[in-house]
């Protein structure tokens, strides 16, 4: 069944792309690039964005047939689901409002965090009221319990992920590219650990961004906008939560902690030095300025995203065997 959402997601995804762009097209809703931004960024001004809305649709459709086929749509499932489309229309209200401001002004940085919080606290608290151990977090042979400082934990987790995929949404195909693999190393992990509505859902995930892929690789004809990538880094982190991968969710989504710590890093070393450690950040948009074309960073950053994967199964398979 992981399989089948995987193409479904697929599927649906191609089959939404073309007359949901041709729509944007004929609205005109286009992305509006920020000053600050690489001056080639400069034409990609007018791009459809928004592109999120057929990426959810077709992850949630794939996820609730195959679900529904599997028997398997139960409240778990369901929670993931309403996390995401919260996290979507968060999403879609900070792209409405760039688009109406006719700039790069969404929601202000508060706002948009307190919504992600609290849109994070449904499947939290979900999950601590379902399952008395959910307070544990482990990998291979090692377990830690958290107890209270859990919820403190796992909101952090969702809410950082929707904001790191958010911040690697830069470039043509980047945040795609490098979520295919993350949530395909989501589905795997959590399938063999028997969280198999969980899986499901990170398959048609997996499935609706390579689907995307079609249309977003450079040279990109629609950007998913906040409405995707705060949903699906949101999506990811749930997941994780739900699945109980939150530590090797660090490993898989390497590429999504680099890009956010670029930033954190940036801010914090000009605030106290005033010097900047970065070209610019996020982090692609420093490769940028080193004279890297949009097509090698996408490259590099996929294949370390696959690679990170990689490393996070290994370290899952090794801990079902017992040798970590």
């Amino acid at each position: 069944m992981v399989t089948v959402a995987f193409l479904l997601g697929l599927i649906l995804c191609l089959l939404l792309g073309v007359p949901y762009i041709d729509f944007l097209q004929k609205r005109t809703i286009g992305q509006y690039v920020k000053d600050v931004a690489p001056e080639n960024h400069s034409q990609k001004e007018g791009t459809p964005t928004m592109g999120g809305v057929f990426i959810i649709t077709a992850i949630a459709a794939a996820a609730v047939i195959t679900l529904m086929l599997a028997q398997r749509l139960d409240t778990a499932a369901l929670i993931i689901l309403m996390t995401l489309i919260f996290y979507t229309f968060a999403g879609f209200q900070d792209d409405y409002l760039k688009i109406r401001g006719k700039g790069n002004d969404g929601l202000s940085a508060k706002g948009k965090l307190f919504r992600q919080m609290a849109i994070a606290l449904l499947p939290v608290l979900y999950l601590i009221t379902a399952d008395a151990s959910a307070t544990v977090v482990s990998i291979g042979q090692y377990a830690f319990e958290l107890g209270w400082l859990y919820p403190f934990f796992a909101v952090f987790i969702i809410t950082g992920a929707s904001n790191a995929f958010n911040l690697t949404d830069g470039l043509d195909g980047l945040a795609a590219s490098t979520g295919i693999f993350a949530f395909v190393a989501g589905a795997l992990i959590a399938f063999y650990s028997g969280y198999h509505q969980t899986a499901i859902i990170a398959a048609a995930a997996a499935g609706a961004l390579l689907g995307f892929l079609r249309y977003n690789a450079p040279k990109a004809q629609v950007f998913m906008g906040d409405t995707g990538s705060l949903a699906l880094g949101g999506l990811l982190g749930t997941l994780a939560v739900m699945g109980k991968f939150e530590i090797l969710l660090i490993i898989l989504g390497g590429v999504f902690i680099a890009e956010t710590l670029s930033v954190i890093i940036q801010v914090m070393s000009f605030k106290l030095t005033g010097k900047r450690v970065f070209k610019m950040s996020p982090l692609h948009h420093h490769f940028e300025l080193c004279g890297w074309g949009e097509k090698k960073i996408v490259t590099v950053f996929a294949l370390t995203s696959a690679v990170l994967s990689g490393v996070a199964l290994l370290l899952f398979y090794l801990g079902v065997k017992g040798v970590i």
